[in-house]
């Protein structure tokens, strides 16, 4: 025998029209990131870059503010300011820092579904679970046997495969808020 979750009215409350916008225009953007993956990978690469840039010069306020005489303090800023300045100087390079990043995270992924598949086992779902670190190995292997060459088209086509899905979920969220709410 199952149980059904409770689903809570409040965060369901709070999807509204957008989900369903929000949801076509994730589809689109992951289409576009599938047929072209390049494309994704740079903007990728790039807005990771920005990310460390401004977090480094946020984080160097930071220290400016509040310990500005300890150097050991500085060595962090001083760092997201270096990589994310190198990635937006060097893309390609920075395509192949995400690939090999995202490598090891579906390593790491592969690695906790199996730790545990093999903890609810016998359970029901850890199939499921075993088959989801079956795959998250595949993908890093692939990522990996090319490397860093393959990260020029990989990234891209991963962050586009996510997109699609997050906007599908999205659309089948707000389709079953609206048929419910007919009902």
């Amino acid at each position: 025998m199952t149980t059904l979750p409770i689903i809570d009215k409040k965060i369901l409350g709070k999807f509204g029209p957008y989900t369903f916008v929000t949801g076509i225009l994730l589809i689109v953007l992951g289409t576009i990131a599938i047929v072209l993956p390049g494309v994704m990978s740079l903007g990728t690469a790039i807005f990771a870059a920005w990310l460390l840039l401004v977090g480094g010069v946020l984080w160097a306020i930071h220290t400016y503010r509040y310990d500005a005489k300890s150097i050991m303090n500085w060595l962090k800023p001083a760092l997201l300011v270096g990589v994310g300045l190198l990635m937006l100087v060097y893309p390609m390079s920075g395509v192949a820092a995400v690939g090999l990043l995202l490598a090891v995270y579906l390593l790491l992924d592969a690695f906790g579904s199996f730790v545990l598949a093999r903890s609810i086992h016998p359970a029901k779902g850890w199939g499921w679970m075993t088959f989801n670190g079956v795959i998250s190995f595949l993908l890093a292997t692939l990522f990996l046997i090319g490397w860093p060459a393959t990260s020029m088209w990989l990234v891209g086509l991963y962050v586009g495969i996510s997109l699609l899905f997050d906007g599908w979920a999205l659309l089948a969220i707000s389709w079953m808020l609206r048929k419910g709410a007919k009902e």
